[in-house]
């Protein structure tokens, strides 16, 4: 079962994320609220992927993304970003980030973003 840490600022993204994915076989082994709390929870619990919101108070997903990547060359990171983001998206894969899903989120679009990188 792979696991994952899911990083977003809004509870009910986290919430809806984690009711996507743990019916489908993943677990939920951190959640955290910012990219700060994101690189601690990654060194402590080393998940198999992370899904990152771009956008969050105190440090935002794409300084995360490059904290985390230097901590963990290998770290699969799915960033999940808001539509009119477009070069936030560039930078956040120039960061270092496998893929993204714009939200609001198809369930599958996750489902695949996920799959193709594990």
């Amino acid at each position: 079962m792979a696991t994952v840490l899911i990083v977003d600022d809004a509870s009910f993204m986290r919430l809806a994320m984690r009711n996507l994915l743990v019916p489908n076989g993943y677990e939920i082994v951190g959640e955290a609220g910012n990219g700060r709390e994101a690189i601690e929870l990654y060194k402590e619990l080393n998940p198999d992927f992370v899904l990152m919101d771009i956008t969050m108070p105190d440090m935002g997903g794409i300084e995360a993304v490059k904290c985390i990547k230097e901590i963990d060359d290998g770290a699969k990171i799915i960033m999940c970003s808001a539509l009119g983001q477009q070069a936030k998206i560039v930078e956040a894969i120039d960061a270092g980030a496998l893929d993204f899903v714009v939200k609001p989120f198809q369930p599958e679009d996750v489902l695949e973003a996920i799959k193709r990188h594990l």
